[in-house]
Formats: C-alpha cells, structure tokens, sequence
C-alpha cells in the first residue's frame, strides 16, 4: 500500500492485493444461473468507473466470470449457483493483483443480487496507510467544496435562464400585452398592459440578480444584470452602482471579457443620459465601443436612440453620426432609423423664411433624404416627406 490516492482519475483508492490470477472466463455457462449487479464506489463516495469485477471461486486465484464496470461505475453479470469472492480490478490494475475483493457472496438461481463493491466501508479504509488515509481526507473535502461549487453553478445557470427569458419578454412586451388583453384593446389599455408586464419583468431580474451577487459577488456579469434591471425600473443610482461593480470586477480579472465589459458600460451610459448627464453618457458609450468593437455599432445605435427618446436634440444628432460613420455599409437599411434621428436633432437649429418654409442646415436635409433613400416606406417615410416638401429650395 505504497502508491498514492490520487493516481486513480484523481480519487483515492486503497493499495493494491496481490494475487496469482488466472485467465478470466467472461461468459457463464449455459443452465441454472443467478444474476449479479451493482456499483463500484471509491474512497471518497463517489462511484468509479472503468474496470472490471469479476467471481471467483478459489480465493481469487482465478478469475471465472468477469462483467466490465460502465463509466457510471455500474456492472451486471450471470453465474452459476454458488458462493463467490467478487474482485474489482481498475483498468490499470497490473496483471497479478486487484483492488478490491469481498467474499461470501452467494448467487443464487433465478434470482438477482445487488452487491456493490464499496470501498468507502470501514474495513477498506482500515488497510490504508497514515498517508493514504490523509491523502483521502484531502480529497474528500476538496471533491465536498467541488460538488458545492457545481450546486452553485447550477443554480446560477438555472437564474440565467429566466433571466435571458425576462429580458425577451420585455422586448417583446407589446405582443404579450395584446395577447394578454385580447380583442382590440384601446392604445391607453394596450400601454398600461405594456408597463404592467416590463415592471414585473424587471422586477424579478433585480430580486434574481440581488440572491446571486450575495451568492456569488465575485461575478461581473450578475451585476450588470443587477444594473439592468435596476434601470428597467428607473433607478438609476442603483443601476450605476451596479454597473461600476461590474466593470471593476472584470477589469481586474485575469481574462476580462471584454463583451461582459462592454454592455456594462454601455448600460451604464444609459443610466447618464437618462439622468442628464450628458459628457459622462458620452464617455460611458465611447467605453464600450473601444472595449467591445465588435457590438460597437450597436452601443452608438443605442446610445443615439436613448438621447432621442430623452429629447436631447444636441446629444442626439452627434450620437447618430457617430453610429453612422461607425458602419462600414454606407447603405446598410439599419442605418435609416439613424438618420431619421440626426435629421430630427438638427431640425431644431432650422428657421423659416418670408414664404413660410423651413430653412434646414444642410445635414438636417441630406439626413432626412438619406432616410427616405433607404426606408421609402418607413416608420417616418410620410412626416419626413411632409418636412422636405415644406423646406425652402
């Protein structure tokens, strides 16, 4: 009992028992037979797999009936009527010895025994040595804070993926309201329903992500989760705060994920520019971009969109030219929404002349043209339409 515990796949298992073995017979032969099944149980509890049990008649000399040990540690067998020693030997077991053997098992015809070949009893521990049993004792608690840590993960991925639900709900909001209510509800009941869903919605992402930070805090990604449905509910310092946890904790990790970071910033800048604070969205959003230029386009889509709902016809023009200078595609259809944005920021800065038409600055123009160019039939094709046909030519 000389080798070490954590030389079988990491588990522990006792020395082994030399014995003269004799070839193996796997089959049984035909006539009256018993059935044998079981598992195989290491050291530390847990089941083995691989291997091989097998009958013997002699003490182990020689191996009879051998039945292979599946990778759940799981054997089945067939056997003559008797009394047999049932020996484990690992995959690696040397030619000559085994790991494991019980005796007095009795197989009896027609029946079917369950004989488990546990080597976490007493007596298997017993014939362990000093070190072995320490070695084992170490194994046992590190495979306890393993088997907690994969509870934990589960439980995370599981929250995960209502939250991942939650989230398509509330974008999808509108349909499940109109389902909801049936019928052809008015536009103030449709609303109503709409702001109903979405704050229950984000309600149950913050009580979510608030169980799983205190959980696990160390995870940049249940914060920003936190952040987000803390702004849902429009409570924007909490969300900040959120958010910030998040960006530290993966800026400091030893692989940032830059994506994890990147929407982080990008919901942080949200939380600004809904709250007025224009130069910090703006840095907030240009974070993002550089931290995940891969959705970069899409955070100055967003962050253009948000200063438009916020009326903040400044901020919203240079967002949108910035989005727009961000797609390679000049003529890419997703950009028209943008230069409906830029249009109607810079709108404001037009004047009307003698005649009564509007004098627009020439970007406000070629915005609103490059709309109708690439959305002819658009959301705003008519009002924008409306805008050029009243400009001063």
């Amino acid at each position: 009992m000389n080798r070490t515990l954590s030389r079988w796949l990491g588990l522990a298992a006792a020395g082994l028992l030399a014995f003269a073995l004799a070839p193996a017979h796997s089959q049984a032969p035909a006539g009256n037979t018993g059935k044998i099944h079981g598992r195989v149980i290491n050291p530390t509890g847990q089941p083995q797999g691989g291997g091989t049990v097998s009958l013997s008649t002699d003490g182990g000399v020689t191996l009879k009936y051998t039945f292979p040990v599946d990778e759940s540690g799981n054997y089945t067998g067939e056997a003559p009527q008797g009394t047999y020693m049932v020996v484990y030997r690992a995959a690696d077991t040397p030619a000559g010895k085994m790991v494991d053997s019980i005796r007095g098992i009795k197989i009896v015809i027609g029946q079917d025994i369950a004989q488990d070949v546990d080597m976490s009893r007493q007596e298997y521990i017993d014939k362990m040595s000093p070190e072995e049993k320490k070695q084992l004792e170490d194994l046992k608690k590190a495979n306890a804070a393993a088997l907690q840590a994969n509870v934990l993960i589960n439980q995370l991925n599981a929250d995960l993926k209502v939250v991942n639900q939650d989230k398509k709900d509330i974008d999808n909001s509108a349909t499940l309201a109109a389902q909801a209510l049936g019928g052809t509800p008015s536009k103030a009941d449709l609303a109503s329903k709409v702001i109903e869903i979405k704050t229950a919605k984000y309600t149950d992402i913050v009580s979510i992500a608030t169980r799983d930070t205190g959980l696990k805090p160390d995870e940049a990604l249940l914060w920003s989760q936190l952040g987000y449905g803390q702004a849902g509910l429009k409570h924007y310092d909490d969300a900040i705060t959120s958010y910030k946890k998040a960006i530290d904790l993966e800026t400091a990790s030893k692989k940032p994920r830059m994506p994890v970071i990147g929407q982080a910033q990008s919901g942080l800048g949200e939380c600004y520019a809904r709250t007025g604070k224009i130069p910090e969205a703006n840095a907030a959003f240009d974070a993002a971009a550089k931290a995940d230029p891969a959705n970069a386009q899409l955070y100055l889509k967003n962050q253009a969109i948000i200063f438009f709902q916020e009326g903040n016809a400044t901020a919203q023009a240079a967002a949108a030219d910035d989005a727009i200078k961000s797609d390679p595609n000049p003529n890419d259809p997703g950009l028209a929404i943008l230069y409906y944005i830029k249009g109607q920021g810079l709108i404001m800065s037009a004047t009307v002349d003698a005649k009564g038409h509007y004098v627009l600055p020439p970007e406000c123009m070629a915005a609103y043209k490059k709309y109708l160019e690439l959305a002819p039939k658009g959301q705003f094709a008519a009002d924008v339409a409306g805008i050029l046909a009243q400009a001063a030519k």
